[in-house]
């Protein structure tokens, strides 16, 4: 490890990851780049805990062309990611898209709308009235369904670790540094931070900060004097198994079932032989930056009865796993923070998703590294999603939140 790089990110998963490679990858940057990273392991980081999934179907046509980029990028992953000498990276990606289902003539407005938005933005998505919804999934109850939209093509779920680990080993193949450590103090000087302190009391210099820290993204901030509306949230995801599976008994997509979104919030999609489920609990408070004891009682209090209501396959099934992960919860309204500080510029902001880091790292990664090189945005303009909305108080309006 070096005295000084010019950029230092805070975080090692994969948005962290994500910018560490756009920037090492880009030939009008020629500077140095340090990744800090505080567990290798990424045990409980949320990437490695999320349910892996990318769609297109926003409400807000920035949100839709970023999922755009990150499923083109996905697709084409293992020969961007290759490095000489080894096996390309395979994150196999499964195109079984997503279905929403509305069951009132509100949510039913709400796809329209949604709709409109995602084929101006060219996404491949339908809506389907009953009829058409029954015979796709025949194994669904759709007698309360008045409308569902249904991604064709570039959306589905793939490998979560494949992604952040190919950004990081391509990042580091083009130069990029990685340190175990863990931030503790960021030194500041007037409108620009200048250096982090690491655990080991290792001080490094620093042109830019990049905060790519996850669920603690407001520690890092308030570490430099700043700060960002940004806290972990829980979310248990379940596993199990299906006594009758009703995979492979659709009539679209090879016989592949979506990732179902039911009216009451439940989401559920195929895992290997098994279903992967969870929901957005009822009561949501910030937990402590080291919980993640599940929250076992919302699988038989919510998931298995709308799941059950929803298909009759779904009446016979017991979990098989269970794990708890943390969105970075933006809350003032859901969505990404991407951009640099209005006063300390060289603090730049890569945080709350809530719950689409992963699926959004592509973009927020490539739209960093432009930041940092070039000064603002090349390709896609994300200057909505910035952090001046934030000292404004100016939610970015999403409607498609699960």
């Amino acid at each position: 490890m070096k005295p000084s790089y010019d950029v230092v990110i805070v975080g090692g998963a994969v948005i962290g990851s994500a910018v560490a490679y756009f920037l090492t990858a880009n030939p009008d940057f020629n500077g140095s780049v340090l990744v800090v990273e505080r567990d290798p392991t990424y045990r409980f980081a949320s990437t490695s805990l999320s349910s892996s999934s990318i769609r297109t179907q926003f409400s807000n046509p920035i949100n839709v062309k970023i999922s755009q980029f990150g499923s083109a990028f996905i697709k084409d992953f293992a020969a961007t990611m290759q490095i000489a000498g080894e096996a390309p990276p395979d994150l196999n990606f499964h195109q079984g898209g997503y279905l929403f289902l509305a069951g009132t003539e509100d949510q039913a407005q709400v796809l329209r709308e949604n709709h409109a938005v995602q084929r101006a933005c060219g996404a491949d998505v339908v809506l389907w009235d009953q009829e058409a919804l029954h015979r796709a999934f025949p194994h669904l109850n759709v007698d309360d369904i008045l409308l569902a939209s249904y991604g064709q093509s570039g959306e589905g779920w793939f490998s979560n670790t494949g992604l952040m680990n190919g950004f990081k080993a391509k990042a580091r193949a083009l130069g990029a540094e990685y340190v175990t450590d863990e931030v503790v103090a960021i030194g500041r000087a007037g409108d620009a931070v200048t250096s982090v302190t690491l655990k080991s009391g290792a001080v490094v210099q620093a042109g830019h900060i990049v905060n790519a820290s996850g669920p603690r993204a407001a520690l890092t901030a308030r570490m430099a004097g700043l700060d960002v509306p940004v806290e972990p949230r829980k979310r248990t995801l379940f596993i199990f198994d299906c006594a009758q599976t009703p995979e492979g008994s659709a009539t679209v997509n090879n016989g592949r079932l979506p990732l179902m979104i039911d009216p009451s919030g439940v989401f559920c999609r195929p895992e290997g032989r098994y279903f992967l489920s969870g929901a957005a609990p009822v009561e949501d408070p910030a937990v402590d930056w080291d919980d993640f004891e599940p929250r076992y009682e919302e699988f038989e209090d919510a998931i298995w009865p709308a799941l059950a209501n929803r298909s009759p396959r779904f009446e016979a099934i017991k979990v098989v796993n269970q794990w708890a992960g943390h969105y970075d919860f933006n809350t003032l309204d859901h969505n990404l923070i991407v951009g640099q500080h209005p006063v300390v510029r060289n603090f730049v902001y890569a945080n709350g998703y809530s719950g689409h880091g992963l699926q959004q790292g592509p973009a927020a990664g490539r739209g960093v590294a432009e930041l940092i090189t070039y000064g603002g945005f090349r390709t896609l303009d994300l200057t909505e999603v910035g952090y001046q909305r934030i000292v404004e108080n100016r939610p970015f309006l999403e409607k498609a939140v699960i």
